[in-house]
């Protein structure tokens, strides 16, 4: 999965090549003239170049065979590189071009200005999970895997009256497997007759002990009429209902915090163990929504999203928001614009959005 961690910009302007050497893995977006244009007219022509894949390992194989000086070298690694042509602008007709490039962490790149007019070129770093396990890999623990299925996806409910499903809970049913089945020995004809026999008997002649006649006389109404055992039932499946729903109803909600920048948190689950604090890895399942409950990203299944709190590699309100939360635990996280992506906006996320964030943190490393 390729995740935006944060903007990347830069101008280039016409003349040399602008060098690129990204300190990390870079996604180009849009390219578009500036306000002032040194040409009204002309058109102006992006370039960008680059060394063909696998020319680094060639190049290292053959300093093993040859010894060369340095100028033969400069001169191999121009011949190694490729061109190709990311748009062309023209004022008044064609301003600004969306591309999707992709630029790799440590390699070196050059952006050629052909024309007059400076141009900006806008993207994200990205984090790309080339790595990430399959679903259903036998070396994933039952910890890691957080199903979300069960959160409500309806942000406009209370995040406090959101029931996380408690770990007593048994979500699995006992099945009997083969050796089971195979141990158990199948009746003879003549024990299934004399079994069916014995159950008809059992349902013709079975009649109420005395205990359950001497309740059936005591279930009377109000006004002395007796009650017959069906309603009876149902007022006590009732008055049960009613007790639940008043445990529930006094049952303490999860108190809403608020942080720096207007980050608000709910903890919906306490975790155990070391709190997470500023300068530590942790590693994170999220699920990101917008305020009308859309999906805009999430990691509920295979690798985990790791990252380091509190040094700008994800938006200021995870920053925020994630510290203090202790392995095992469960946050809601309501992230005002400001603290999340601003006027600039993100691809499935329109400019002053407020996200909303369910995660769950696994481990801090």
């Amino acid at each position: 999965m390729v995740v935006s961690v944060a903007l990347w910009s830069q101008a280039a302007a016409p003349g040399e090549p602008s060098v690129i050497s990204p300190a990390g893995d870079i996604r180009i977006t849009n390219i578009a003239l500036g306000d002032q244009l040194a040409d009204e007219s002309g058109r102006t022509t992006v370039k960008l170049h680059y060394r063909r894949p696998g020319a680094d390992d060639e190049d290292s194989e053959e300093e093993e065979d040859e010894d060369e000086d340095e100028d033969e070298e400069k001169e191999n690694d121009n011949t190694e590189l490729l061109t190709t042509v990311l748009c062309s602008l023209t004022p008044g007709k064609v301003e600004q071009s969306t591309v999707d490039v992709v630029l790799n962490e440590d390699e070196e790149y050059l952006i050629e200005v052909i024309g007059k007019n400076t141009v900006y070129l806008t993207g994200n770093y990205i984090d790309q999970s080339f790595d990430q396990e399959p679903y259903g890999d036998d070396e994933m623990s039952d910890e890691e895997d957080y199903d979300l299925d069960e959160v409500s996806s309806d942000v406009e409910v209370d995040p406090e009256e959101l029931d996380i499903p408690s770990d007593d809970e048994s979500r699995f049913e006992e099945i009997q497997d083969d050796d089971q089945a195979q141990n158990t020995k199948p009746e003879s004809k003549a024990d299934s007759k004399k079994r069916a026999r014995e159950s008809d008997a059992m349902e013709t002649d079975e009649k109420p002990s005395k205990a359950e006649q001497k309740k059936q006389k005591k279930l009377k109404a109000a006004n002395g009429e007796a009650v017959p055992v069906d309603k009876a039932d149902k007022a006590e499946e009732k008055k049960s209902k009613q007790e639940k729903k008043k445990e529930k109803a006094e049952k303490p909600k999860a108190e809403t915090k608020t942080l720096a920048g207007g980050v608000k948190i709910v903890d919906h689950k306490v975790g155990s163990g070391p709190q997470a604090k500023a300068g530590d890895r942790v590693s994170m399942r999220y699920i990101g929504k917008l305020e009308n409950g859309k999906i805009f990203d999430q990691n509920t299944k295979g690798k985990p999203f790791n990252f380091r709190l509190g040094k700008g590699e994800v938006i200021k309100g995870w920053d925020v928001g994630i510290v203090g939360m202790q392995p095992g635990g469960e946050r809601l996280l309501t992230i005002p614009a400001p603290m999340a992506y601003g006027k600039k906006g993100q691809p499935g996320i329109p400019a002053n959005s407020t996200l909303i964030f369910e995660v769950k943190l696994l481990s801090i490393n």
